[in-house]
Formats: C-alpha cells, structure tokens, sequence
C-alpha cells in the first residue's frame, strides 16, 4: 500500500513559477514509478512528468524545458517516506488545473488528491 499527498498548489501570475511536492509513504520499495497528472477542465488527465525508479526522467512536450524534476529527485530503496517535487516554470493560463501525484505500486496505481494550481493572467 502507498499513501500519496500532494502540496504546494496555489495561485500565481503567469510567467510565474509553483514547486509542487508529492509525500510517499507506505510500501516505497515496490514503486517503480512516480508520476505527475493534471486535470483540467477541458482535457482528461494529462502526464506530465515521470521519474522511474533508476531515476530516468520523462516529461510530456507540453510541459518540456518549464516543468522539470530537480536532480535530487529519488525514489528511495527503503520502506521511508520519499518526496518528489515538480519545478514549474514560465507558468501560463492554460497550466491552471489540478494536479495529481501517481504511484506505480506492483502495477497498480495510487493516486494523491491533488492540489489545485490557477494561473491568472
């Protein structure tokens, strides 16, 4: 089992910037992934950024070169808790939404309940 909790939502100008935190705790040794959604209120929910376990990381082209990963970003090998944060840049309107934290556990996913971002222009 996973618990996931995200923070660090809020409302910013745009051209701004937000750092998001995502709380793991529970079974983090059998993640294998952790994964960053949005929803907004025109599209499903989106991917926007992963970081596997041997610390590759992915980002949707939507989000490429403003949202990253910072380097110390891990998934820890032991049972503690482990924080992923997603650094966003150069935030516009369109960024405004809710944003999830994922957790692939065993193939199951876990989700947090998401923290609401608003970009106002």
């Amino acid at each position: 089992q996973v618990q996931l909790v995200e923070s660090g939502g809020g409302l910013v100008q745009a051209g701004g910037s937000l750092r998001l935190s995502c709380v793991a705790s529970g079974s983090i040794k059998g993640i294998s992934e952790i994964n960053w959604y949005r929803q907004t209120p025109k599209n499903q929910r989106e991917f926007l950024a992963r970081i596997n376990r041997d610390g590759r990381r992915n980002y949707a082209d939507s989000v490429k070169g403003r949202f990253s990963l910072p380097r110390d970003n891990a998934i820890s090998r032991e049972n503690v808790k482990t924080t992923v944060y997603l650094q966003m840049n150069d935030l516009k309107v369109e960024d405004t939404g809710v944003y999830y934290c994922n957790a692939v556990f065993r193939s199951v996913d876990y989700w947090g309940q998401g923290t609401q971002v608003t970009v106002a222009s």
